[in-house]
């Protein structure tokens, strides 16, 4: 189930004049809340693509290492492996 959460942000100077050149008759969007939306939403997609570059990036260094730099792993040494690497 969806819920909404009312947040108060407050802006001034050179923000507020920002925000406010943005929105309404002379800006792109209707409302403040509008574009706060569509900030959040590309900010959440740059982080995604982060991510995505990020493994795609160590995806393709794995495939471009040797053959014989591969070793058999079982999936309890791939655990442990994990829990060093982040601390657990």
């Amino acid at each position: 189930m969806r819920h909404t959460t009312t947040m108060t942000v407050r802006l001034s100077g050179a923000l507020s004049d920002f925000v406010a050149a943005n929105v309404g008759e002379a800006g792109s969007y209707e409302n403040i809340s509008e574009y706060i939306r569509d900030l959040i939403r590309r900010d959440k997609e740059r982080s995604e693509r982060q991510a995505f570059d990020r493994l795609k990036a160590e995806l393709d260094r794995a495939f471009a290492a040797p053959d014989d730099t591969y070793r058999v792993l079982s999936a309890a040494d791939v655990v442990a492996r994990n829990r060093v690497q982040s601390g657990a």
